[in-house]
């Protein structure tokens, strides 16, 4: 419902409208559903080459989509080269993720996994369980605010807000308005105070900003790792605990998460919810390409 309702508002009344429709939503109460569903048909694929023989090496790997209230797993199925015993398994997130072993010498790993997921159009993700929110509540990781990120917190105004929303919505606007995005000037371990202190960055450098403000003002947040149409790779975004829901909120490109998101995991910061951790014995320098479709499909 909430897509039909973007598609047909023109686009300088589109994310307003819709905003403050879901708004009134949680507030009411109220899950958006309509009877709209949509059918998202994915494929990722990562390629790592090694410069000199790995020996053995340890791997998990976080690309099964979750299931919630929000989206439902229809089907999925994976290979990875070298073939090896490998298990199936959740973090204590509730992340699904699979994990094994090599142990024997190769040059180069490849993961590629295709799946549909059927997207159901809701005013949130998930209900919140009381005793899984407060993990979310404090500063983690990367997502320490420093000088840079307390002084912004204090020139912010949210005297107009009458709820947890409209901060969150709030916050997203400003942060969209005065953070840049630019590739290739932060990495993979970049912090948030970092990442503001620069003034640009990518995906997961406005995700753990828009964390870090957000719990700066009392709301519990989580980083969430997924997939999108047409970015050709992962994307991260931001659930903030509203009420009694989990809300989805894209800071990068201001907007709420709608029906072209597949949601891949979540945690207090991108650690938690990396697609690939590892560990390895030699190989020497690596080089590694990812390969990431998301279309829609017809249902059936």
């Amino acid at each position: 419902m909430l897509r039909q309702l973007y598609n047909i508002l023109p686009d300088t009344g589109k994310k307003q409208a819709c905003l403050q429709f879901c708004m009134a939503a949680v507030f009411a109460g109220l899950q958006v559903r309509g009877g709209f569903v949509t059918v998202l048909h994915f494929e990722y694929q990562m390629e790592i080459e090694y410069e000199e023989n790995v020996g053995r090496c340890y791997y998990t790997i976080k690309c099964i989509p979750r299931e919630d209230a929000r989206q439902h797993l229809l089907g999925m199925e994976f290979s990875i080269l070298p073939e090896t015993e490998h298990s199936i398994g959740e973090d204590s997130f509730g992340n699904k993720q699979i994990y094994g072993c090599e142990t024997e010498p190769h040059r180069q790993f490849i993961f590629h996994i295709t799946g549909d997921v059927e997207i159901i159009q809701t005013d949130y993700e998930e209900e919140a369980a009381e005793e899984k929110t407060g993990i979310f509540r404090y500063p983690y990781g990367k997502c320490m605010p420093g000088p840079g990120l307390l002084r912004y917190y204090e020139s912010c105004d949210f005297s107009s807000c009458g709820n947890s929303y409209e901060v969150c919505v709030e916050l997203m606007h400003r942060l969209h308005r005065d953070f840049t995005y630019e590739s290739g000037v932060t990495h993979v371990h970049t912090t948030a105070e970092e990442a503001w202190e620069l003034g640009r960055g990518v995906c997961q450098d406005y995700a753990h900003i828009y964390i870090t403000l957000l719990r700066m003002a009392g709301i519990p947040a989580r980083y969430v790792c997924g997939l999108i149409i047409g970015e050709g790779a992962s994307h991260a975004w931001v659930e903030a605990l509203c009420g009694s829901r989990w809300l989805a909120f894209d800071p990068t490109n201001d907007c709420l998460v709608l029906d072209h998101y597949i949601k891949l995991g979540h945690g207090r910061d991108t650690s938690d919810c990396a697609i690939n951790r590892g560990l390895m014995w030699n190989g020497g320098a690596q080089t590694q390409k990812i390969s990431v479709l998301v279309e829609k499909r017809e249902r059936e």
